[in-house]
């Protein structure tokens, strides 16, 4: 269903395209589908309600949906270009800044949030979220862990050099502020879900945008918050942006006297009522889960809850 509506220039949000995240969720009123897998990205609830993932559903007839389309102006087709490698830099133990150089007749347009599939030669996407905000477009900025036994993350922490050339296709997802909206924002970044975060808040900055936003940023150790000084200083010079960086197991080494436990348990606790909020949340599928279970209960509508699980790509 996702491919038909984007064949027909209708834009439906979605995130991961693999049935996880649950962005492209909606309500089927007529007609009947098959399902490519588990729908993971719905609860039992919604499923016997009705619910389908579009990015899941094959149609078996003509079909009914009941959900939100994004504005006309939050669509922009998605293109394959050539990148080149400008500059790599180790941000700490397991995490490098990649900048990508487009051609110089070429600008990536996008929507702060959004993500790039890097394609491999043969044929295989490996999904990066942009890290740098629409206005600073000379570069793409990509935040990319390396992850044990990753093929591809171990290719490029070892193997890669300026100038190498990427193929590219972006921009994708729908993980994006929603400008429509006065309510206040919760982010919930999970590890390198810092990434998209980092481009909308420095997208609102350019824009001059004043809404509230408090910035959660949930990790193993205090190593892992791996561009802590830059969050800390939008909230000393913000007084509309605050930062909690949440650690789960800080070492005995970090002397850590801030936050600990889980990051979702940390929001749930300093906010009881969410009925008034919006939340982004981007990193793990568990964590953007358990998010997403837990802030319910605190009133949180799932219609102002916003993913982007980061879920390890299948060859």
């Amino acid at each position: 269903m996702l491919d038909a509506a984007a064949r027909q220039d209708i834009a439906l949000p979605y995130g991961c395209r693999n049935g996880l995240c649950g962005m492209c969720k909606g309500k089927l009123v007529e007609g009947r589908i098959a399902a490519q897998s588990v729908a993971e990205g719905l609860t039992l609830t919604e499923q016997t309600q009705g619910f389908i993932l579009c990015c899941q559903a094959i149609p078996q007839s003509d079909l009914v949906i009941e959900m939100d389309t994004l504005a006309r102006n939050q669509t922009i087709p998605a293109r394959r270009i050539p990148a080149r490698v400008e500059s790599i830099e180790r941000l700490n133990h397991d995490v490098l800044r990649l900048c990508l150089k487009l051609p110089e007749s070429i600008r990536l347009q996008f929507l702060a949030g959004q993500y790039i599939d890097i394609i491999l030669n043969d044929g295989r996407r490996r999904s990066f979220s942009i890290a740098n905000a629409p206005h600073a477009d000379a570069l793409i900025e990509l935040h990319i862990r390396h992850i044990d036994g990753g093929r591809f993350t171990t290719e490029l922490f070892e193997h890669l050099h300026d100038n190498d050339i990427f193929r590219i296709e972006g921009p994708l997802g729908s993980f994006f502020l929603r400008d429509n909206s006065a309510r206040p924002v919760i982010f919930m970044a999970g590890g390198t879900g810092f990434a998209p975060v980092k481009g909308i808040i420095e997208d609102t900055l350019a824009r001059g945008i004043p809404r509230s936003m408090h910035l959660y940023w949930g990790v193993r150790s205090r190593e892992d918050l791996y561009l802590h000084d830059l969050a800390q200083a939008w909230a000393q010079r913000y007084s509309h942006i605050r930062y909690t960086p949440v650690l789960s197991d800080p070492k005995p080494a970090d002397d850590w006297r801030g936050r600990t436990g889980y990051v979702h348990l940390a929001i749930s606790h300093d906010f009881p009522d969410l009925s008034a909020h919006e939340i982004y949340a981007s990193g793990s599928p568990a964590m953007v889960y358990a998010g997403r279970d837990c802030f319910s209960v605190n009133g949180l509508s799932l219609a102002n809850y916003y993913s982007d699980a980061f879920e390890f790509a299948k060859d």
